[in-house]
């Protein structure tokens, strides 16, 4: 595994701890449905969560979470209609991102709640 591939890991990895920290159920990790992967679907109360983790080692080039372009939003809405129709669920849907920026050996965790596909 190249360590462009272990730094993502390990920030889905924190990402992931944080959200269970913060009140968040994990229903699956790397969800993939045609040309689309889910990093995290979560639930809390009433609401499913798809959250994209954006790792970086340096903010040189912007923020992680400047790094999600539009295509790819559009496949995570695509992938978690597909997900709530077939789990016959009748939740609200937000999409959130989760930055993280490795700054020696620590992670700094941003949560971006409701960062793309409002309606």
């Amino acid at each position: 595994m190249t360590s462009k591939h272990q730094l993502g890991r390990q920030g889905e990895a924190a990402a992931a701890a944080f959200l269970i920290q913060n009140g968040h159920q994990i229903l699956e990790q790397n969800y993939r449905y045609l040309k689309a992967e889910v990093d995290v679907i979560a639930l809390k109360k009433n609401c499913l969560i798809a959250v994209e983790i954006k790792t970086r080692s340096s903010d040189f080039f912007g923020p992680p979470e400047s790094f999600l372009k539009p295509k790819q939003q559009q496949r995570i809405v695509t992938a978690i209609d597909y997900f709530v129709k077939q789990n016959n669920l009748n939740v609200e849907v937000r999409f959130d991102v989760i930055s993280v920026l490795k700054k020696g050996g620590n992670f700094q965790i941003k949560h971006i709640k409701n960062a793309f596909y409002h309606f």
